[in-house]
């Protein structure tokens, strides 16, 4: 079942997952639109539903695993890989880089899809895949709930998103919202948590 964008943003909207106001982005950026995934997996059923969609687009890619950052991509990376029925992991920044701890080993020649709530820059995604063929596994494809680089991303292999749409965001120097000086900058994500 391959939903609209109408249809996706109806769930963001119903479970609040779209906020306005002024964000830090993982990636340093500023941004007056923040898609909180996190708010959707509250609730299980619009969260599966849409997870669904997206799993449905990635049978094509035979994966033996799903391999996700933590911590926004946890339980969607969960919930795709039991849509998809495999396996499923998750990388743990430590030090500073991304990790497979809790015993979590990938086995070489294991095709991986990794999985992440939204991308924006792409670099928690791009560190995921280097640990996974770092550790001989064959990453078959990248998906995403939300897209927010509007399709600008290029991981080097096929890319999944239920949701494709361009979010302005602006180096902190470079940011009207500062300049503005009405609205303090809030980072709702997870990055920088101990």
């Amino acid at each position: 079942m391959k939903l609209t964008n109408e249809q996706i943003l109806e769930v963001f909207k119903k479970t609040e997952g779209i906020l306005h106001g002024h964000f830090l982005l993982t990636s340093g950026r500023h941004s007056d639109t923040y898609m909180q995934c996190a708010k959707l997996f509250v609730h299980p059923e619009e969260s599966a539903y849409l997870c669904a969609s997206l799993a449905e687009q990635l049978k094509e890619f035979k994966a033996d695993a799903v391999v996700s950052p933590a911590v926004g991509g946890i339980i969607m990376g969960y919930e795709v890989a039991r849509q998809l029925g495999v396996k499923n992991f998750f990388a743990e920044r430590e030090g500073g880089s991304m990790t497979l701890r809790r015993g979590f080993a990938l086995d070489k020649g294991m095709r991986v899809i990794v999985v992440e709530d939204v991308v924006t820059t792409g670099g928690s995604v791009k560190e995921v895949i280097a640990l996974c063929r770092e550790a001989g596994a064959e990453v078959a494809a990248v998906a995403s709930v939300v897209d927010r680089s509007g399709g600008k991303v290029d991981f080097g292999v096929p890319y999944r998103a239920l949701l494709s749409m361009e979010v302005k965001s602006y180096e902190a120097d470079e940011c009207p919202l500062c300049r503005e000086g009405k609205i303090p900058a809030v980072k709702p994500g997870s990055r920088g948590l101990k």
